[in-house]
């Protein structure tokens, strides 16, 4: 028993590899090595902006880490010339410092703000979510990217892009294909319905999709105001899977019952407000396992150079590689005051913060490492290597290897300058908190539409759980850019009416809104006339102000 356990731990912790096994293989099998890598240096390190020589960015950066602990240390409240009234110094029960960093005061809403708000609300159309979806279709062309599984041709049946919209609809509600059928509508007769979730609802079209939705939105001047695309955030949706599934796993998140079990839709979101990428995660592992992962397997037109998450996904080993790969993980840090701070320069004085920075960055582990560092770096842009797969075995469950250590040695290094940053700049905290609001706004709208079986995913594969929470995120993003069209059209209407409107308060709208959806009954593939002619559909006249 204890050579099996032994055994168990040893292929969890990936000290011993099953070969032929994605899972259970050796995960640095796929990394750039000999020929190959001596070949492929020169252009990764120009891509990246990286030295092929160890020490060069390692010493810069070390710079940034000095000048960060200078601003700090310079504008600590309760100093001499102090300009931040949010950080300050404090003892602890033990008599030693450590930095106390006041919560974000909520932001005020002028009242022009919520005037716009309820105006805009009262100018939007009800719409039945398939006509959204039709309507967003006819803008983009978004459902001819569905094609049959043999080809990639767009399919010459007749109404074939009414019955993958039902299709879509039917998954992303998770209420079924009954509702969506119709007798007397072969686009809509049941079996038909089947075949066309059998044969054209997969990954790459799902992504394709998705990607055209994303770019007509980043082109429209509303969705400009909101970002430039270049922040974006990362957090687990969960879904209870009440059915037996080898694709899930036991947490607190999915009841307190015996056997309770779930996945985690991990999605990313710019801060345009639409979604970029989706993984489904059995369970809820370590979240920065998969946030690279996200970021290098999108396909759309978005390239986000900021990224953030919650606390869970701020690890050490994340923020190294972001760093090599040329990303900002920015995540938003709880109990931020009890967080170890790293120094390079072990001669450096920091003044009133000295006594905090004591611990220090092993350099030499890192240029040691340097060329392995960029390999993985390397393989990781390349496509060569699995992210996930990668840093669980860097990781070693509690035990790094040596990479990883290097890794974390480089993340503590990072980590230091950012929390520096942290502290001392107020709009960078307050940047990344309005980005994760967005982010589990979006995740409200998400699970209005998925309201069928109790909000529950009872798909028992794995591919049907991708595909499924796929048709979610693609129809979040319809109600998101069918929202932000109709938003920039009662603003235009506005204007006409001689109302002033601040950019101010354009940037603070959302496209997030659901009242005005109808998500239940029975469902209509039809669209007006007027809409099928390529005109929008006419606000709705707002009440008299009183």
């Amino acid at each position: 028993m204890a050579a099996v356990e032994r055994l168990r731990e040893s292929l969890r912790r990936h000290e011993v590899f099953v070969p032929g096994l994605r899972k259970w293989g050796d995960p640095t099998a796929g990394l750039l090595k000999g020929a190959e890598w001596e070949r492929a240096r020169p252009r990764i390190c120009d891509e990246l902006n990286l030295s092929p020589q160890p020490g060069t960015d390692v010493e810069r950066w070390a710079g940034t880490l000095d000048f960060s602990y200078r601003q700090l240390a310079a504008g600590l409240s309760g100093q001499a010339g102090g300009r931040n009234d949010w950080v300050r110094l404090a003892k602890d029960d033990d008599g030693k410092d450590h930095l106390v960093l006041t919560g974000l005061d909520r932001l005020d809403e002028p009242a022009s703000l919520t005037a716009l708000r309820a105006d805009i609300d009262a100018r939007m159309p009800i719409v039945d979510l398939p006509e959204a979806l039709l309507e967003v279709h006819s803008w983009t062309g978004c459902l001819d990217h569905f094609t049959h599984v043999s080809t990639d041709a767009p399919s010459r049946k007749q109404d074939m892009i009414t019955s993958i919209a039902a299709v879509l609809v039917s998954q992303a509600m998770n209420v079924g294909m009954r509702p969506m059928a119709a007798e007397g509508e072969p686009a809509l007769a049941l079996d038909r319905l089947y075949w066309v979730e059998q044969n054209y609802l997969r990954a790459t079209t799902l992504t394709a999709a998705n990607a055209a939705l994303v770019e007509f939105h980043s082109g429209l001047e509303l969705a400009q105001a909101w970002g430039g695309g270049e922040l974006a955030s990362a957090d687990g949706l969960r879904f209870v899977v009440p059915v037996k599934t080898i694709n899930a796993g036991p947490t607190k998140y999915f009841g307190k019952g015996k056997g309770a079990k779930g996945v985690t839709y991990y999605n990313f979101t710019s801060d345009q407000f639409t979604g970029f990428h989706g993984i489904v995660i059995p369970g809820t592992p370590k979240d920065w396992y998969y946030i690279l992962e996200g970021l290098l397997d999108q396909e759309t037109s978005l390239k986000p150079t900021e990224i953030t998450s919650d606390t869970a996904g701020a690890s050490e080993i994340a923020f190294g590689i972001f760093r090599l790969m040329g990303w900002q993980f920015s995540p938003r840090l709880a109990d931020v005051g009890s967080a170890t701070l790293f120094r390079a320069d072990p001669a450096a004085h920091y003044g009133s913060i000295d006594a905090l920075v004591r611990s220090r960055v092993n350099i030499k582990l890192i240029n040691d490492s340097w060329d392995d560092l960029l390999r993985v770096a390397g393989s990781l842009l390349t496509g060569a290597v699995k992210a996930s797969e990668l840093f669980r075995y860097f990781a070693g469950g509690g035990t790094p290897t040596p990479i990883g250590r290097a890794l974390m040695e480089l993340g503590k290094l990072d980590r230091s300058t950012y929390l520096a940053s942290y502290y001392d700049d107020e709009l960078l905290r307050r940047r990344v908190n309005t980005q994760l609001n967005r982010q589990e706004s979006r995740h409200t709208l998400a699970r209005r539409i998925f309201h069928g079986q109790k909000g529950e995913l009872r798909q028992k594969y794995k591919e049907g759980q991708e595909d499924q929470l796929g048709a979610l995120g693609f129809m979040t993003n319809v109600c998101i850019l069918w929202n932000t069209v109709y938003t920039a059209r009662a603003l235009e209407e506005m204007r006409a009416e001689g109302k002033k409107i601040s950019a101010a308060d354009i940037a603070r709208l959302s496209p997030l809104g659901f009242e005005h959806f109808n998500m239940l009954g029975r469902y209509s593939f039809s669209l007006p006339e007027l809409v099928r002619d390529g005109q929008l559909r006419p606000l709705r006249t707002p009440p008299p102000a009183e």
